[in-house]
């Protein structure tokens, strides 16, 4: 075979071949075409394989002209397959079922905190409480210091603390309680507020604590302000939060910003003050904090006048809700399950 004889019959090959390959309808007739022509056993392996036992004149005619007709027939195979793809894409277009109803996306739903949060803004709005809130990366002063809590006084072992320099100027806070002063400094007298936010604490992560929480923090100051008016803010509040039938209990505590001071605890949500798991078998829960503004926590905060009096009063938002819908482990609240979540929806 001559130069001549190989260049017909490749032509012939490649005429035949771009026929063949007009008429494939599939992805896969037009695998076995390639495999035909271009596979290890195909038409272009055999003819190259030929080229060892031809003349050594004609080896690089040879050569070239093979590698002529595979560059075509390649050519030809990438624009026929890409066609193909095209048509598919298309058929695949139209054999959709526009009838079909959709899937329902997931919705989320607000944080029981949230829930719980925004429910406590709107009972103490109704009474006159303005909402104010401060920065989570407190100093020692405002932290501890202006709540009549200095270097060396035993009370800083209540609040295990996060500090962020080596010198213990700065920390994140342990509650909310500085906002109070922070608001006494800008705010003349008489003042009512409320503030909300995050609070941290060196705890263990476990079913009744966490490092990271949420507090509300109250705070009323003006002149002859009493005792008496603490308890009926509360005792209104918490009947607003969980009832009317709810019961309010005070007893004497201890707190370095309050004096006096108290602990409140509300009748157990769940047996009504007979006695359950959930209170301890006692028909109580303790729900929060509160007392009377300590005469320093005002002279730290540049309230000077004799007849200045407050209260103030301090709870935990997760506790509030968990005691409010019944939830035993405080770390549902940060696990982001939906089925937990949906339930508040």
């Amino acid at each position: 075979m001559d130069e001549k004889d190989l260049s017909l019959k490749l032509e012939v090959i490649v005429a035949e071949a771009i026929q063949r390959l007009s008429k494939l309808n599939n992805t896969e007739e037009l695998e076995k075409w390639r495999i035909q022509y271009f596979g290890r056993k195909g038409i272009f392996a055999s003819m190259t394989s030929q080229i060892p036992s031809m003349p050594v004149e004609m080896k690089p005619q040879a050569g070239a002209l093979i590698n002529s007709a595979k560059r075509k027939l390649t050519e030809a195979f990438e624009e026929r397959k890409k066609n193909l793809l095209t048509l598919q894409d298309k058929k695949t277009e139209f054999n959709l079922n526009f009838g079909l109803p959709g899937l329902k996306p997931e919705t989320g739903s607000l944080h029981p905190v949230t829930l719980v949060s925004r429910e406590i803004v709107r009972i103490f709005q109704g009474l006159g409480f303005g909402v104010h809130t401060g920065p989570e990366i407190e100093t020692d002063f405002y932290n501890f210091e202006a709540l009549n809590m200095p270097a060396d006084h035993p009370a800083r072992d209540m609040w295990d603390t996060f500090y962020l320099d080596s010198e213990r100027k700065f920390l994140l806070r342990t509650h909310t309680s500085p906002v109070q002063i922070r608001v006494m400094e800008k705010i003349s007298v008489p003042l009512r507020i409320i503030a909300i936010g995050k609070t941290f604490r060196r705890d263990d992560f476990d079913a009744s604590h966490s490092p990271v929480f949420h507090q509300v923090e109250g705070l009323m100051v003006g002149p002859d302000i009493t005792f008496s008016n603490l308890k009926a803010v509360l005792i209104f509040f918490l009947k607003e939060l969980f009832g009317t039938r709810v019961k309010v209990n005070f007893l004497p505590s201890y707190f370095p910003f309050t004096e006096p001071s108290a602990e409140i605890s509300i009748s157990c949500v769940i047996c009504e003050g007979k006695g359950c798991q959930t209170c301890g078998f006692t028909g109580w829960l303790e729900i929060l904090g509160a007392g009377m503004v300590h005469p320093e926590v005002f002279r730290k905060s540049g309230i000077q006048q004799n007849n200045v009096t407050g209260f103030a009063f301090g709870a935990g938002l997760e506790r509030i809700a968990m005691i409010k819908y019944g939830i035993d482990d405080i770390r549902q609240f940060y696990t982001g399950d939906m089925r937990f979540l949906k339930q508040f929806g």
